[in-house]
């Protein structure tokens, strides 16, 4: 594996974050924190515990995994959008690269750009909930392991997309309201029986499900099976890119 054009493409995608601090950084970090204000302090102060934890507290890893979602597709997915949009994307398969290290190289950067994303979420909470985190491996892995895989589905929305505004149809209109209804807000343990079983269909439930255990040892699903479940998607957004870079789908057309 050649780590020089990984390296090449990984700093490049890094470097346009900084230059858009404002979009890339402050703007996610601002809106989870009225969220934090809303729910957390202002609403929370009023409500009942969740599984003994309070409820500003309860909202805390739901509030950093929706953040994650949408910014680890959203960071991919305009990452390649941009070099077919411009036509440097023929330069870059042109290259002596393949395309696991092309892949390395920008989902790599996005993932990084969500997990900074979500460090620094994490400790604008404290500012406003006090919370613990029972098991911080856990928590790490879990974050690294969800920015990774959406990453990739990110990657993959970005090679589909042929407009800009087929970059915000996923994640606004399919990846927000699954995120919604996939325990950010509450437990779904606190839905009638019928919806129960309905919200087990969601992905989104068992990313916000293991997440939320690592902090606070309690979760809506095994851990196990929303490990399973993560690496699975994993494996499908694997697939389908390798699939993608073999038939050359909206690549080399």
């Amino acid at each position: 594996m050649n780590l020089h054009p990984i390296k090449a493409i990984y700093l490049f995608e890094l470097a346009r974050t900084w230059r858009t601090l404002l979009q890339s950084i402050a703007s996610p970090v601002i809106s989870t924190s009225l969220y934090f204000i809303v729910f957390g302090s202002a609403i929370g102060s009023r409500m009942a515990q969740i599984d003994g934890v309070s409820y500003g507290a309860f909202i805390v890893p739901g509030l950093i995994m929706l953040a994650i979602l949408t910014e680890s597709i959203s960071n991919a997915s305009f990452g390649i959008y941009l070099p077919k949009f411009t036509g440097t994307i023929y330069e870059v398969l042109s290259a002596p690269i393949s395309a696991l290290e092309i892949v390395i190289g920008f989902v790599g950067a996005a993932a990084t750009k969500s997990i900074i994303l979500g460090m620094i979420i994490l400790a604008t909470a404290r500012l406003f909930v006090d919370f613990s985190i029972a098991h911080p491996l856990w928590m790490i892995a879990f974050l690294v392991l969800t920015s990774v895989t959406f990453s990739l589905f990110g990657f993959i929305i970005g090679v589909w997309a042929d407009g800009f505004e087929k970059l915000q149809v996923v994640p606004s209109m399919i990846v927000m309201p699954l995120a919604f209804l996939g325990g950010s807000f509450y437990s779904i343990n606190m839905l009638p029986p019928v919806w129960q079983t309905i919200a087990l269909f969601n992905p989104v439930v068992y990313l916000i499900s293991g997440f939320r255990w690592s902090f606070y040892g309690v979760a809506d699903v095994s851990v196990a099976i929303s490990l399973g479940m993560t690496l699975a998607f994993m494996l499908l957004c694997l697939a389908v890119i390798w699939w993608i870079f073999k038939t050359g789908y909206r690549l080399k057309a």
